[in-house]
């Protein structure tokens, strides 16, 4: 299966109003080492992170939400931001969207972009179900282990 995409129109006014820009999910191991990251960070900032938050990932970070991040170190977070914006190409000419650029620094004029970029980068990384966590007990107490018909 590919990975997940978006396709980002800026409708704020301003001088990026009506770019489009498209979004590629990271692969799975990646993104887990991002999310790690940041979760460490937020520890090591002094952030409360419960157990089962700290070891989740990206569940972790969904779960507490992109608002956490901002109570990090900009030397910590500085990184991760950047890799964030490492899964946005523009698309200059809305007409031709198979022809798109990675280096899209010049093409950000508004600060305000950059914010809703890197928001729907993490969303796109953060739109899953959570996990459902099946017992390994030898007792029959519902129906925790039965798949659902959703597509997850």
């Amino acid at each position: 299966m590919a990975r997940k995409t978006a396709i980002i129109t800026i409708s704020a006014e301003g001088r990026d109003k009506d770019k489009v820009f498209y979004i590629q999910e990271m692969p799975a191991m990646k993104a887990e080492r991002w999310a790690t990251r940041a979760l460490l960070a937020l520890v090591k900032g002094g952030a409360e992170i419960p157990d089962d938050v700290a070891t989740s990932g990206l569940a972790g970070l969904k779960a507490i939400g992109i608002k956490a991040l901002m109570g990090l170190q900009y030397e910590d977070a500085e990184p991760l931001l950047n890799e964030m914006l490492g899964c946005v190409s523009i698309i200059p000419d809305p007409n031709n969207r198979d022809f798109m650029r990675s280096d899209i620094e010049s093409d950000i004029e508004e600060v305000k972009t950059l914010l809703t970029l890197r928001a729907a980068v993490f969303n796109l990384h953060s739109d899953f179900s959570m996990p459902v966590v099946t017992s390994t007990s030898t007792s029959t107490t519902g129906e925790m282990g039965r798949k659902s018909s959703r597509s997850m």
